[in-house]
Parts: structure tokens; sequence; C-alpha cells
């Protein structure tokens, strides 16, 4: 089964400015990462915005994340009916500064909070977006306990969306019998 990867961009940098190379084919194969992506995304965040925890439960997505602007913390959690780390939550603060990006297989569900006003999230997905397997699990789930370091990051007050308010937990997840495909 696939793992989620953090790729180290090398930024190359002088007076002038920076340039980095935060997509190649070549460096995903390396990892063993074999999706060809067909969808780029975009969205753009206010501090304290949470979206997420997102996921399609057909043509669901791989996705090469980073931060054009900002940061951020990503979260991902496992939903791989028969994975050894079915159920384990994933963390990570990406950036503009520290330039990292992270690939996430399919099969996870995926969301982020945003620590700075005007953070800019950019990211390819390996499939389209389809509205109608649209599905997440909700960031507060009591099973999960996701510490999204809200205090330590001087957030005051979080905006959700309504949707995501009243995503299911992982319980029900569980208890519905989906397998992401």
């Amino acid at each position: 089964m696939e793992k989620i990867v953090v790729i180290e961009n090398k930024k190359i940098g002088d007076e002038r400015g920076y340039f980095f190379e935060f997509f190649s084919y070549k460096t995903l194969e390396k990892f063993g990462i074999k999706d060809r992506f067909v969808q780029g995304n975009q969205s753009k965040s206010q501090k304290g915005v949470l979206r997420g925890l997102h996921f399609q439960e057909k043509h669901a997505q791989g996705k090469l994340i980073r931060v054009l602007n900002g940061r951020i913390l990503d979260v991902a959690v496992d939903l791989r009916r028969g994975s050894n780390e079915f159920g384990k939550i994933f963390k990570i603060e990406l950036s503009e500064k520290n330039g990292k990006s992270i690939y996430i297989p399919k099969g996870f569900a995926h969301g982020f909070l945003s620590l700075e006003d005007d953070s800019i999230i950019e990211y390819l997905c390996s499939d389209f977006y389809y509205s109608e397997y649209d599905s997440g699990i909700l960031w507060n789930d009591k099973d999960l306990n996701i510490d999204w370091e809200i205090e330590k990051n001087g957030i005051e007050n979080l905006i959700i969306s309504e949707k995501d308010k009243k995503q299911q937990t992982l319980k029900e997840f569980i208890e519905s019998g989906v397998v992401i495909e």
C-alpha cells in the first residue's frame, strides 16, 4: 500500500528571489508514486479556516499538496480498509517558507487548518472531482481526537463550513461499510 510522502523541495535562491521544481514525475517515481495528475486546485483561506476532512467514496483522489503563500497544518486520516494504519492520523505543517510538498495517496480523508491570513494552497489530484461521491469525516471526531494545535497557533475563532460541521464520524464511516475506490 502506498504511504504518505513528504517531499523536501530544494530552493535555489539569490538576491532576485528563488526557483524550485515542485513537481517532477521522475521524483515521484523514486518514491513509488505512479499517479497521473489530472486536475489542479487552489484555495485561499484566512487564519482559522478549517477545511475537511474530505474524500470521495468513488474516484478516490491521490493528492500532491503545497502552500504558495502562508502556512497550514495539513492533516490526513487513513481510511483504507485492511490497512495496518487504518484510522491513523498524519499531520505536518506546510508553508511557503519551508517549501515542503506532501503526497497523500487514494483512500485518505484530507483537511487543513490555515495558520495565517491569505494562505494559498495548491494541490494536484489524480482523479476529477465528482460532487455525487463527495464525503468526509467530522473534523473534531472524538474517536480520532485530532490535535489541530488551535491554541498553540493563536487561533481565536475557527471558521468551518456548515457541510464540514455535519460530516460523519469515523465510527459511522466504519459502520457504513463504504470502501473508498
